[in-house]
């Protein structure tokens, strides 16, 4: 992945729920190839928030999306980054410069869109996993062992791999009858949200 065809996004994002829904929304607002992956990445500057960033399969794709990300008018303030431009508030398209350096140098991220992730929904073995999609391994929370392929994860419609050096990685947890399912749940409850 080169810093030529990832754009950073940041809208000042507050969660990982807005997060996605920003993502998949910009997805289908600006058509994006199935080969193409959007990630979220933590900015820490200034309030912390999530920015992202839209990996994209070739240059001319990037330039279009470009193209379309500068010239629609957004509902709020947006920075933008892809290579050396920038548009927006300097703090934002700042953001979104750190989304894209995550993303390409780091090989780091939360991925919400990726090549495949579609078609996983319900429950599905780990090989089939591997195979239909861009995930490059699964590992077992805690203990880092890799499932057997035969193992069934219960997606629930909700896989969030994480980009680890560069290689998307899904950990997975054991749930009650021996099947796994993704670390990330889809509707987290809120810390104190009993009190």
């Amino acid at each position: 992945m080169t810093a030529a065809t990832v754009i950073g996004v940041d809208a000042a994002t507050p969660g990982l729920r807005d997060a996605d829904h920003l993502a998949r929304a910009l997805a289908n607002e600006l058509g994006l190839p199935d080969t193409a992956s959007v990630g979220t990445h933590a900015v820490r500057a200034g309030r912390p928030h999530l920015a992202l960033s839209l990996a994209l399969p070739d240059a001319d794709t990037a330039d279009g999306v470009w193209r379309a990300l500068t010239g629609r008018a957004a509902p709020g303030p947006v920075g933008l980054a892809y290579g050396e431009r920038r548009h927006g508030p300097a703090g934002l398209s700042g953001g979104a410069a750190h989304a894209v350096a995550e993303r390409t140098v780091h090989g780091a991220g939360r991925a919400v869109l990726f090549p495949g992730a579609d078609g996983l929904t319900g429950t599905v073995g780990v090989a089939e996993l591997l195979a239909a999609s861009a995930v490059d391994e699964v590992v077992l929370l805690g203990a880092g062992d890799r499932p057997s392929g035969e193992r069934r994860i219960m997606t629930r419609d909700h896989l969030r791999p994480e980009w680890r050096e560069g290689r998307l990685v899904l950990t997975v947890m054991e749930a009650v009858g021996g099947v796994l399912v993704p670390f990330e749940v889809p509707d987290p409850t809120p810390c104190c949200a009993d009190h």
